[in-house]
């Protein structure tokens, strides 16, 4: 009766257009009164609880993207991108999505990859002869691996609630990153064939070299710090205040895009997207604290298992799930509540709490490509002036790809895997 109640409640307000951080609260304040024993003065004791010394990377990272977006490295990401697959057929639309691969691992944001790469190639693209809607969907799509390759806030999110080791996480979603990547980039190259586009004379090595000399600074921050991580020399929170710091540097004084008068702007831009990721994760701790403490996770495993349902059945379900709810919330929201219940029963089950966990990221990239809450169709709409249904529909080709992806990382666990087992 009590769970019924805290789904009623929370979808109710949810339906109502209440924010999520509200309606986690809300539900789970008043299912604590009515329902059970709990001391609601307690609530605020387990928010603060709930609040890991481990989240405070999300606050640095949001900071380092922010200063990296707001210059020209976004810029200087593209022409490097260019030089190197610019000259295939598809080599326009294949240097974005390249582009959005090497940003996503600067910024750790889906919607400010978007932004930062679709503000210089979407005016290129139409420039170019590409239809609008191929070069929409084909940016849209790929700054979804925002939330998929390291440093991601979403990452960080399900490793602070599931208790594992976000360092394994950053690198198990480097392989299944590059890999949908690279699918979406063989997507582009057959789809400018068929639309006419053929092979240009590819850039010199000294072209090459210069646009690499130019970006440098700028794809250094990949290597400094998720190469940092990877080798043992820092946390994943230490590597986010060191991403901050050079970020701040290189903007300021390397690149000299971003004045001392612009600093103002970017620190409240950060403070903003923290607080509300923030006021979610404080919310969403008491939702799941209930959850845990009345069993309802292990009831459910325990009935699950009796079904003697597969591990391969739980992850469609599981995929099904994460799909819906990803289009009506916010991926960090989605991961903070769906995680206490859901991950008992996949350990029960045999599935590796990091796979699983990459695979909960995948769905969320899909939930930032579909209506009605997709933050990636807003944000594209916003820099395109396109309605949000010619956005919609412009990125269909593009999710069937990412479904395919989906398809591979939930039933071949070793793609994520594979890289944290190989350096320990």
């Amino acid at each position: 009766m009590s769970v019924a109640f805290l789904l009623i409640v929370l979808f109710g307000l949810l339906l109502l257009g209440v924010p999520v951080a509200i309606s986690l609260g809300v539900s789970a304040v008043l299912t604590m009164l009515f329902f059970s024993s709990y001391d609601v003065m307690a609530v605020p004791e387990i928010m603060l609880n709930g609040l890991k010394p481990a989240l405070m990377a999300i606050p640095m990272f949001i900071l380092a993207g922010s200063l990296m977006s707001k210059g020209s490295s976004a810029q200087r990401i593209v022409d490097f991108a260019r030089s190197i697959v610019g000259h295939l057929p598809g080599g326009l639309p294949m240097s974005a999505i390249l582009a959005c691969i090497i940003f996503a691992a600067v910024s750790g944001s889906s919607p400010a990859t978007v932004v930062a790469i679709g503000s210089v190639m979407f005016a290129a693209l139409s420039q170019a002869g590409y239809p609008k809607s191929y070069s929409v969907g084909a940016i849209t799509s790929a700054g979804s691996l925002g939330i998929l390759i390291p440093p991601s806030v979403v990452m960080i999110v399900y490793g602070v609630t599931a208790e594992v080791s976000i360092e394994k996480l950053f690198m198990a979603g480097v392989v299944p990153g590059v890999m949908i990547g690279g699918m979406m980039m063989v997507y582009a190259y057959f789809g400018a064939k068929r639309l006419g586009f053929k092979a240009t004379k590819p850039a010199s090595f000294g072209e090459r070299w210069a646009k690499f000399k130019e970006a440098f600074w700028a794809l250094l921050i990949v290597f400094v710090v998720i190469g940092g991580i990877y080798a043992g020399i820092f946390t994943a929170t230490e590597a986010a205040g060191i991403s901050a710091v050079y970020a701040f540097v290189v903007s300021l004084f390397v690149y000299k895009d971003i004045k001392f008068k612009d600093l103002y702007s970017v620190f409240l831009d950060a403070a903003i997207t923290t607080a509300m990721i923030f006021f979610i994760i404080g919310f969403a701790v008491v939702f799941a604290h209930f959850l845990t403490g009345e069993r309802i996770p292990h009831m459910i495993a325990e009935y699950l298992v009796d079904m003697q349902m597969s591990w391969w059945m739980f992850l469609i379900f599981v995929n099904i799930a994460l799909f819906i709810m990803g289009q009506f919330m916010e991926p960090s929201s989605v991961v903070m509540i769906m995680t206490p219940l859901l991950l008992p029963i996949a350990m029960k089950l045999g599935i590796d709490p990091i796979h699983f966990g990459i695979v909960m990221i995948v769905n969320m990239e899909l939930g930032m490509l579909t209506p009605p809450v997709g933050l990636n169709l807003f944000v594209a709409s916003s820099l395109t002036g396109l309605s949000l249904k010619d956005i919609t529909l412009s990125i269909i080709p593009w999710l069937c790809v990412l479904l395919v992806g989906l398809g591979l990382i939930t039933y071949i666990p070793e793609i994520s895997l594979w890289l944290p087992s190989l350096l320990g």
